[in-house]
This record gives C-alpha cells, structure tokens and sequence, in this order.
C-alpha cells in the first residue's frame, strides 16, 4: 500500500466499519436502558425471573453435563483459540486475506462493544443458583453467547459460500448455528444470564457479523494497492501520443 492510498484506506474504514460500530454501540447502550431502567417492570422483563427459576428447577446431571459443554466452548479461551486455528486454516486452504480477516473481526468487535456495554450498563446475575463463576462484568450481555454468534454463524457463513451444492449449505447452516443457540440456552440453564440478556447479544454479534461482511467480504469494496479511483491497473502503459 502506498502513501497516496493510506487517507482513502482511512476513510473507508471510517464509513464502513468505525461508524457503524459506534452506532451499535449506542444502541446496545439504550437497549440495556431500557432493559434494566425503563421496562424493567413492563411485561415481558417481569416475566425473565420465572423462565430463570424453571431452568433451575430442570436441572439433572445429564443436562448439567451438556450445558458445560457448551458454556466451555464459548468461553473466551476457546473462542480466542478456535477463531486463530480456523483463521489459520482457512488462509491455508486457498482464502484470500478476506475470510480470514471477516471471521477475526466480527468475533474482536463483538467482544469490543460486549466489553463497552457492560461497563456502561449495570445489571445483576438471575436471583437463582450460579453454576459457573460470574466475571466481573454486568449480565447484559451475554459475552459467552455473543462470541458464539459472531464465530459459528461467522463461520457458516464463510463455508457457506464456498460451498457449491445447496445441500451442504443448508448443512453448515444448520450445524453451526446450533451452536450459538445451545450456548444461549447453556447460559441461561446455568443461572448465568437473563433472556433479554442472550437476545441482545444476538443483536450484537449479528451486527458485528453484518458490518465485517459488508466491510470485508463484499468484493465490491475494495482496498489496498490497484484498487483506487482512476488508478491504472499495473502492467498497462499509456498509448504514446507522440509522432509516428
């Protein structure tokens, strides 16, 4: 990349993806108003306690073993760790940079605004026995389910495309967005999370995961060296203007 291109590489990235993500996070900021000053005590918010007490009353060793599963592989360790080997693999396996960088910036931004939000947003665990150590961090939202979203279904996204048969599509679909749902549900079970807590982290994730697609996986959008206005694509010369 030259000189001349950092200021138009700086202004797409400003436009396409540090813009839009500020906007997410004024809107995750006001929807965890609203959830915890504004609707608190509308229906369906006074309704959350109840669905928390039922999960904890459904409790079993089996189920305790499955949502362990599933809380573990959403953990930020796991998520770090699968983002960078499929990030690798997918360079490996002939992705140009796009996939990759896709994949390692919806899963960073998500985890960005999760972080800004909680800090700006105050809200107590579920008034029912915690399975797991709650972090230092406010329940809305919910980091574990947010990174689930933004790496599975970013990732079926990404085999999605690659993939040529209608069949395996629906396939990849299917199986990794099972994830991110059974991790939803993993924290609520476990007394981690409130329902509106989950939701919004699907509304986080799945913007993030909109963004970086539009930003990054559109071909349309072009960055770096030979892809600016006017500029001559490399290897062609002028017609000389000069006298035969």
């Amino acid at each position: 990349m030259s000189l001349a291109e950092i200021p138009t590489v700086l202004r797409q990235a400003a436009l396409r993806l540090v813009l839009p993500t500020a906007v997410l996070y004024g809107v995750m900021v006001g929807l965890g108003l609203l959830v915890t000053r504004v609707l608190n005590d509308v229906w369906p918010l006074t309704a959350e306690d109840a669905v928390n007490r039922r999960f904890e009353a459904e409790r079993d060793g089996t189920l305790n073993a499955v949502s362990l599963v599933f809380s573990t592989i959403a953990s930020t360790s796991a998520v770090v760790a699968v983002t960078a080997l499929v990030a690798i693999v997918l360079a490996l396996s002939g992705c140009r940079w796009r996939e990759p960088m896709f994949l390692i910036g919806a899963v960073s931004t998500q985890a960005l605004i999760f972080l800004l939000t909680t800090m700006a947003i105050d809200r107590t665990r579920p008034a029912v026995e915690h399975m797991d150590t709650s972090p230092p961090t406010s329940s809305f939202p919910s980091g574990h389910t947010s990174a689930a979203v933004a790496l599975y279904c970013g990732l079926a996204l990404v085999l999605a495309a690659r993939a040529r048969r209608t069949p395996v599509k629906v396939a990849w679909w299917s199986l990794l967005v099972a994830v991110p749902v059974g991790v939803a549900l993993t924290r609520m079970y476990r007394g981690m999370h409130h329902p509106s807590d989950v939701i919004g982290s699907f509304i986080n994730a799945g913007t993030c995961l909109v963004i970086m697609a539009r930003g990054v996986l559109d071909r349309t959008v072009r960055w770096g060296r030979g892809h600016l206005p006017g500029r001559r694509p490399a290897g062609r010369r002028q017609p000389s203007t000069s006298a035969a």
